[in-house]
């Protein structure tokens, strides 16, 4: 039987004292981190969008954060800066290939950031960091082979394979993207995208479209589902089977020791592990069962993945 597992989060501990930046399509997340691994001046700016200039203005952005933060730190000097961005990203080269909410093709962030803040800048995709701090800190510690899947309004995944993360020159842990049925149309073009039924906000809108009602979010279909809701509930089963099958197919083709779910949808707890881990187990034969663990670091996951990788460049 597929198992479901919790673990406390671990410290992010000490070390280097570097900056972290996590940018999203809508705010971006900064703090500096001391020797100790505290977050100091954690704040939430929103994302400048600038067209075909938005790589510019974002990294303007990060270089003003960086001085507030140095400024109001005067005994805390950084050695190194943690930079994540959402999209289609080459750590290794540094670029920011594609991304959709943010307008940008093939930017060379790493450069224009490490120019900018006069540091190194370890920059990386934000969930792969993410799904980092997780492995590093958080509920997947104790794994090596490790799949994480962050459940909001889309659906984004991270790969870690024999405990490094794996990247496919940025391409790889499109989850959201892997087809489990033959339609609806997704937002990136293809049809039967696991978001388009599965994410939290594929639910609200599903159960919109069928019921003609206005609903706050996923959690309040669940609500509806288990008052008797019958549209409800088909949506929210719907959403469980694509679910599963996503699983399964990943515990047959990774074979994951853990998998972990994080993102709006993961505060259902029970609600979705329970019958996540009997649709898991109904396909399965003898594959190794993946256990399935709530995220622990919560909205914070990125700015400590992010400290984390700049801490791992500064040493290396």
């Amino acid at each position: 039987m597929t198992e479901i597992a919790d673990a406390a989060p671990a410290p992010l501990g000490p070390g280097e004292v570097v900056l972290a930046f996590d940018v999203g399509g809508t705010d971006t997340k900064s703090a500096l981190v001391d020797r100790g691994g505290r977050l100091l001046g954690l704040r939430r700016t929103p994302t400048p969008l600038d067209g075909g200039r938005t790589a510019e203005a974002v990294v303007g952005l990060v270089a003003e954060l960086a001085a507030e933060l140095r400024a109001a730190h005067p005994d805390l000097q950084p050695v190194a800066a943690g930079l994540l961005v959402p999209g289609i990203v080459d750590a290794e080269r540094g670029v920011g290939i594609y991304a959709s909410n943010l307008g940008w093709h093939d930017a060379p962030i790493r450069d224009l950031a490490e120019a900018a803040l006069g540091l190194p800048v370890a920059f990386h995709h934000d969930v792969t960091a993410a799904s980092w701090a997780e492995h590093r800190l958080g509920a997947a510690r104790a794994h090596d082979d490790v799949v994480v899947l962050v459940i909001g309004t889309g659906i984004a995944g991270s790969l870690i394979l024999d405990g490094r993360p794996h990247l496919g020159g940025g391409f790889a842990g499109e989850i959201g993207h892997s087809p489990v049925a033959e339609g609806p149309r997704c937002a990136c073009g293809a049809r039967g995208c696991l978001e388009t039924i599965a994410s939290a906000g594929a639910i609200a809108r599903r159960y919109t479209e069928r019921s003609g009602v206005e609903v706050d979010g996923a959690r309040e279909v669940l609500a509806r589902a288990e008052a008797g809701d019958a549209e409800a509930r088909e949506v929210w089963e719907a959403a469980i089977d694509a679910l599963g099958f996503a699983v399964a197919q990943l515990a047959a083709t990774v074979a994951p020791e853990a998998i972990v779910i994080g993102g709006g949808l993961s505060r259902a707890g029970d609600a979705l592990f329970a019958p996540l881990a009997s649709r898991v187990d109904e396909r399965l034969s003898f594959h190794r069962r993946p256990l399935l663990v709530p995220a622990r670091l919560g909205g914070d996951a990125g700015l400590l993945g992010a400290a984390l990788i700049a801490r791992e460049s500064a040493a290396a």
